[in-house]
C-alpha cells in the first residue's frame, strides 16, 4: 500500500509494478481523478480532502492494509513518512514499514536529539546550543558566546517553520518569541535552540542506503541550495563546489550519522558548507527525499526498489567501491505558484498540460490536462528532470525541457527555472542558499524573459530574410 498522493505515489507505484508486486492506492475525495489511483492494482477511498482526515488517519490507513492483506506500507515524503508513531503502529499490525525502525525516526526527527546522538561519531557540528532555550536572556549569552548572527531554530522544526536570523542583541528578544509562537503553532513544540549563522552557505546533502545488517553506503552528493523561504526549488547532483576528497570526507560523516541512530533503508545527511568547503551536520531525513530522482539517474539505482529490497532484509547489492557519478543531472520542482507573486499558490484547473517529452528529460507528475490543483495539498505539479554528460550540457537541456513543458491554467515556477538556468551566478556554479534573496526579484525575471523574446523575434527575422534571399536567388 502507497499511503500517499500525487507525484510519488505514481513514481512509487511504478517501481512496484517493475518488481512485479501488486499494489493498493489510497486516496482522498479530491484526488478520486487523479493518475495515481489509476496506477494501482486496487485503489481505496480514505476520506474527505483534508488530509487529517485522510491521509493523516493512521488508523484507517492500518484498517484498509490489513483488510486487504497488504505485506507492506511505504509512506512517501511528507505525510506519516516521519512520524514515529505510525511506523510503529505499523510494525504492531504486522505490517512491514518501508522505511528506518520507529527509533531512528524518532531521534532524527528532532533536531536536538539528532545532534546529541551523532555528538560521539565525530562529525562536524556548526557551534550552538545542545539543549532547547525559551528564555531571550539565555539567548543572549549565548549569542555573546558563539558571536552575532545567530540562527535559531524549532527542535521540531522542518521547511523553514519556526527559523529566524537574528543579527544584533537588539533584536533578539522579539525574534525568540516569534520563533517559539511559529514551532508552536506548526509542530505542538516551541522548543527553540540555537546556532552560529554561516553566511553564504550552501546546502549540501548526501544519499545514503543501509540494510537490516550493518552495510552502509553513500550515493555522493546533491546540491539543493536553490531555495525559496528555506524550501528547495531547483537540485542538481553532483554538485559543481564539492571536490573528490570533500566529497569522500562527506560521505564517510553521513554513513557515521546513519550507524548513530542504527539506521535501516534510504536516507539523506544535510550539510551545510561554507565558502571554503568547511561542513557541518544540519539535520537527517528518514524517509526517500523530492530530490531522489537526481541521485537515481548520476547512478542508476532506483532507490525505491532498493528501500523495498532492504525492508525485505536483502543485503545490499553494492559495495562502495560499486558508486560512480555518471554525467550530471538537475532538477526543478514545478509547483503551482506564482514567481511574479512571491511564490504564492496558484490553485485551478490545467486548462492545458503537456509535459515534456525530450530525450535526456524525466517528467515525474501525478497530474494530468483538466484535472484541477487540490487547494488541501502541497502545489506540486511535477518534478522536471534532466540528465546529461557533463553540468552545462544538462543545464542548456532543461532550458530546452522548461520551454518545450506547456501548462496553461494556473502559474507555474517554470519561468523562475528558466531565470535560474540563465543566470550567470548558476552557470558559474559559485552560487549559495541567498541566491534568491540576492539575485531574484519579479522585474529581474521579466528582463530574462523580455530578452529570450528579443532573441525569438531576431531569429524569426533572420529566418524570414534568409528565406525571403532564398526564394529570390532560385529566381
Amino acid at each position: 500500500m502507497v499511503v500517499n498522493r500525487g507525484e510519488i505515489a505514481v513514481r512509487i507505484l511504478k517501481s512496484i509494478r517493475e518488481m512485479g508486486i501488486k499494489s493498493v492506492a489510497v486516496y482522498s475525495e479530491a484526488d478520486r481523478r487523479a493518475p495515481f489511483v489509476k496506477i494501482a492494482d486496487e485503489a481505496v477511498c480514505i476520506g474527505p480532502p483534508p488530509s487529517a482526515e485522510s491521509y493523516l488517519d493512521m488508523d484507517r490507513l492500518i484498517h484498509h492494509a490489513t483488510r486487504l492483506n497488504c505485506d507492506g506500507i511505504h509512506p512517501g515524503y511528507g505525510f506519516l513518512s516521519e512520524n514515529s508513531t505510525f511506523a510503529q503502529k505499523v510494525e504492531n499490525a504486522g505490517i512491514t514499514f518501508i522505511g528506518p525502525k520507529p527509533h531512528a525516526i524518532e531521534v532524527m526527527g528532532n533536531k536536538l536529539a539528532a545532534k546529541a546522538a551523532v555528538k560521539e561519531y565525530d562529525i562536524p557540528m556548526v557551534p550552538g546550543t545542545d539543549e532547547a532555550i525559551s528564555e531571550a536572556k539565555r539567548a543572549v549569552e549565548i549569542a555573546q558566546g558563539i558571536g552575532f548572527p545567530i540562527l535559531i531554530k524549532a527542535a521540531a522544526g522542518g521547511g523553514g517553520k519556526g527559523m529566524r536570523i537574528v543579527r544584533t542583541a537588539k533584536e533578539l528578544h522579539s525574534q525568540m518569541d516569534r520563533a517559539i509562537s511559529e514551532a508552536k503553532n506548526s509542530f505542538g513544540d516551541g522548543s527553540v535552540f540555537i546556532e552560529k549563522f554561516i553566511d553564504s552557505p550552501r546546502h549540501i546533502e548526501i544519499q545514503i542506503l543501509s540494510d537490516q545488517h550493518g552495510n552502509t553506503i553513500h550515493l555522493n552528493e546533491r546540491e539543493c541550495s536553490i531555495q525559496r523561504r528555506h524550501q528547495k526549488v531547483i537540485e542538481e547532483a553532483p554538485s559543481a563546489k564539492i571536490d573528490h576528497k570533500t566529497r569522500n570526507k562527506m560521505g564517510e560523516a553521513a554513513i557515521r550519522v546513519a550507524k548513530a541512530c542504527n539506521y535501516v533503508g534510504a536516507g539523506t545527511v544535510e550539510f551545510l558548507t561554507d565558502a571554503e568547503n568547511n561542513f557541518y551536520f544540519l539535520e537527517m531525513n528518514t524517509r526517500l527525499q523530492v530530490e531522489h530522482p537526481v541521485t537515481e539517474l548520476i547512478t542508476g539505482l532506483d532507490l525505491v526498489e532498493e528501500q523495498i529490497r532492504v525492508a525485505r532484509g536483502e543485503n545490499l547489492r553494492w559495495k562502495q567501491e560499486d558508486i560512480s557519478i555518471n554525467g550530471h543531472s538537475i532538477e526543478l520542482r514545478v509547483y503551482a505558484e506564482d514567481p511574479y507573486n512571491n511564490f504564492l499558490p496558484s490553485i485551478g484547473r490545467l486548462v492545458k498540460y503537456s509535459p515534456s517529452n525530450l530525450k535526456g528529460v524525466r517528467v515525474d507528475d501525478g497530474m494530468a490536462e483538466g484535472l484541477e490543483v487540490p487547494i488541501h495539498y502541497d502545489p506540486m505539479i511535477s518534478k522536471l528532470i534532466v540528465h546529461e554528460k557533463t553540468r552545462n550540457k544538462a543545464i542548456a537541456r532543461m532550458e530546452l525541457a522548461i520551454e518545450d513543458y506547456q501548462i496553461e491554467g494556473v502559474e507555474t515556477t517554470l519561468p523562475f527555472g528558466l531565470f535560474v538556468m540563465q543566470h550567470p551566478e548558476f552557470i558559474s556554479g559559485q552560487y549559495d542558499t541567498q541566491f534568491v534573496d540576492q539575485y531574484f526579484t519579479p522585474e529581474a525575471m521579466k528582463e530574462f524573459t523580455l530578452d529570450d523574446e528579443k532573441v525569438a523575434a531576431l531569429m524569426s527575422l533572420y529566418l524570414t530574410r534568409k528565406n525571403i534571399k532564398v526564394v529570390s536567388e532560385s529566381k
